[in-house]
């Protein structure tokens, strides 16, 4: 009743992001890859716990185009599959050959309060009508850009990098993380459903406090803007009006925005990677921040 679900969640794919940045990271402070090997299993370990538990609290039915753990199972499975990737993830960790390990642990468990603090943030926008594009980028930083950072710092570490080696790869990874996130709320909106993986729409379905909903707010005007405000009050809107507001979104600049955001941070990332030595890793994290620039799932 544990381990199936728990191997199903495993051998789900996602993108492998985090584990790569850890990898990557080590590499281009000149450290040895094979030292960071179990950070990076653990990082992905502890990432998809976050999306089990996620999925739970969104009631989602389908998570990288598969039924989610408690839709296939129940919710008390989910919540104890949750749980054990959480110990598997500082199990794997503490495997870690580095006399970094106290620093690292450190980081790593900052990222996991972090990310509660993040997902309880975007749970409590769900009740509130009044949520800022700052503190929405306050919430993103935790939620999704900590785990992102936590992922390139760790590696940096482990990998016996400067302190301004180590910054620099953090920074990266906060940008990173951002631009992630951005993308992922106009993905919602403008993506193919079967390379994104999930429902489209479903944000603004669910009356979620994205990027895209908060600049539409705050720029459209008239009938667009009682729109949008309808579906903040309303806490989401029917599938049926999710063309409507691609059009709002559209007609007031707002996709365009999202599209600036996400390559405005990608290029605060690469700016990072001037503070380390010129590498194969490095060019690998630069192709890597251009690349999400493209990403289409």
């Amino acid at each position: 009743m544990l381990y199936e679900p728990v191997q199903y969640v495993l051998s789900g794919g996602g993108k492998r992001i985090r584990p790569l940045l850890v990898i990557l990271s080590c590499e281009a402070v000149g450290g040895d890859v094979t030292h960071a090997m179990h950070a990076a299993v653990a990082i992905e370990i502890l990432h998809n716990f976050t999306l089990v538990h996620d999925d739970i609290m969104d009631n989602a039915s389908s998570r990288r185009g598969r039924a989610t753990v408690h839709k296939k199972w129940d919710n008390n499975i989910a919540i104890l599959v949750g749980d054990e990737l959480v110990a598997l993830a500082y199990r794997e960790l503490l495997k870690t050959q580095s006399p970094f390990i106290p620093r690292v642990a450190d980081i790593f468990t900052e990222g996991v309060v972090e990310v509660c603090e993040g997902q309880t943030f975007d749970k409590e926008f769900e009740s509130r009508k009044d949520v800022s594009l700052d503190e929405y980028l306050l919430m993103i930083g935790k939620k999704t850009g900590k785990m992102v950072s936590v992922a390139s710092e760790i590696g940096a570490v482990i990998g016996g990098g400067s302190e301004k080696e180590i910054r620099a790869l953090t920074s990266y990874g906060t940008n990173i993380g951002r631009a992630f996130q951005i993308q992922d709320d106009l993905l919602d909106i403008i993506a193919d459903e079967k390379e994104f993986g999930k429902t489209i729409g479903g944000d603004i379905v669910e009356g979620k406090k994205t990027y895209l909903l908060i600049q539409a707010y705050a720029r459209a005007r008239g009938a667009d803007k009682k729109m949008i405000r309808s579906i903040i009050t309303h806490g989401g809107t029917s599938r049926r009006n999710i063309s409507a507001v691609r059009d709002i979104y559209k007609r007031w600049g707002v996709i365009d925005m999202a599209k600036k955001a996400v390559a405005q941070n990608i290029q605060r990332a690469s700016l990072q990677l001037a503070y380390l030595k010129r590498s194969g890793a490095r060019e690998m994290l630069a192709w890597f921040s251009e690349m999400l620039l493209n990403r289409n799932f």
